[in-house]
């Protein structure tokens, strides 16, 4: 640990620029940006908690790049962490209690010891916490009071992840403090699942967490949910002349939950037909031998997402390959393919229900008509509304963000990069 007021010194006089440059590149701009950012967060730290020693730690959010809606057919996604991230400037605590405070929010206090499950505290950032250290208890790790001022740049509601960045930095945090950084990182987004589903009562799957807590870009395979195969691919978008951009499409989520809900029962619903759970048992090779006999026996629409499930399942391996292998440009076709069959197969673009609100289709439309050569765009995330995904040449990035920009309003356009970090301890 540190003493925060030498801490705030060596971060302004830039002792710590190699590790940021590290993380968040190497632009002035950028370094300026970040060693204002931490300085900014030992000085609230200090005001919030007094001046001691501190350690500071950082978790990313992510992207979804391959393999839309599949991981609760337990079948395989590629996705990566990004380079918005949360930071906590954080303090070993005597006694049991837990401060957190996180910017913007009331501040969080509770006796560390006091773990139960409370209906009354589900949906807050303090069940997220609790989660989490009893996760960690179950699985044999060391936890233990911590105070911590945490500030964040992963943009809330966007699909990239900021509830996962969070209990990603809380399970860094008491790996770090408690275990000597030992805890693998899978672990840690298993143990974020848990706190998610079991605490904060929200029954999300275990990609966002693992893309957070390894980083880079990452290949799952959920053959197996409890034991997920993590390969980590290390691939810089920028040195292939590329930069990613998230675009918000302004499109609510409200009133969606139906739409998202029925995409995991109809594929279970095709899976059904064959005597199976999930349509990770059943390879694309069965389903069309089937056609004949399984055509007006489901829904169409459930052969629509079937189908899109079960050929997703080649263009992960694809894309992943791709980027093993350097080869950029069939990545890039890959992911034209992925978003086309999430918009035909899938349907995951718009809500029949709202038939004249389509903020993804226009996004798209507006993207390709822009792009033409200098990019790909798909839905990104669980769709329907929010965002969607370009990965853009970086000579068309700034005349590309001024077009969208110039009709969905500024800020809309958001221009990242893979970060190859997930949670890790900065200082």
């Amino acid at each position: 640990m540190i003493h925060s007021q030498v801490l705030r010194e060596q971060i302004k006089n830039g002792d710590f620029d190699a590790k940021l440059k590290d993380i968040y590149g190497s632009g002035e701009d950028v370094l300026d940006r970040q060693r204002d950012r931490y300085r900014k967060a030992v000085a609230k730290y200090e005001e919030l908690f007094g001046a001691g020693d501190v350690e500071i730690y950082s978790a990313p959010g992510r992207t979804e790049i391959c393999g839309n809606h599949t991981d609760h057919q337990h079948g395989t996604v590629l996705a990566a962490s990004i380079d918005l991230d949360a930071i906590a400037v954080v303090g070993a605590a005597d006694g049991d209690t837990v401060e957190f405070v996180s910017e913007g929010y009331d501040p969080i206090r509770f006796d560390s010891k006091d773990l139960a499950v409370t209906e009354d505290a589900k949906g807050t950032t303090a069940a997220l916490l609790k989660g989490v250290i009893k996760g960690m208890q179950d699985r044999g790790y060391r936890t233990g009071a911590f105070r911590a001022y945490v500030t964040s740049e992963v943009l809330s509601g966007s699909g990239l992840s900021s509830s996962a960045a969070l209990e990603s930095i809380i399970g860094t945090i008491l790996s770090g403090l408690y275990n000597d950084m030992t805890v693998p990182p899978v672990d840690i987004a298993i143990i974020g699942q848990y706190a998610e589903n079991v605490y904060f009562g929200k029954p999300s799957g275990l990609m966002d967490q693992i893309a957070c807590s390894v980083g880079d870009f990452v290949h799952i395979d959920f053959a197996d949910p409890a034991k997920p195969v993590v390969t980590k691919i290390n691939c810089d978008i920028a040195a292939e002349g590329y930069r990613l951009c998230i675009v918000d499409t302004k499109g609510s989520h409200a009133n969606l939950t139906d739409d998202y809900a029925a995409i995991p029962a109809e594929m279970k619903e095709a899976a059904a037909f064959f005597g199976k759970e999930y349509l990770h048992e059943v390879t694309l090779d069965e389903f069309l031998s089937a056609l004949p006999k399984l055509y007006g026996k489901i829904g169409d629409r459930c052969v629509l997402r079937a189908f899109h499930y079960l050929t997703e399942m080649e263009r992960v391996s694809r894309a992943s390959a791709a980027l093993q292998e350097k080869r950029f440009a069939d990545f890039l076709e890959v992911i034209r393919e992925s978003g086309n069959s999430s918009y035909k197969y899938l349907q995951n673009v718009y809500s029949s229900k709202y038939e004249q609100t389509q903020p993804v289709p226009t996004t798209l439309m507006l993207s390709e008509h822009y792009l033409k050569d200098n990019g790909v765009c798909r839905v990104h995330g669980g769709g329907f509304a929010g965002t969607i995904q370009a990965f853009v040449k970086k000579e068309a990035v700034t005349g590309y963000k001024s077009f969208i920009e110039n009709i969905l309003g500024e800020g809309t356009c958001h221009v990242l990069s893979v970060r190859k970090q997930g949670g890790i301890k900065v200082l």
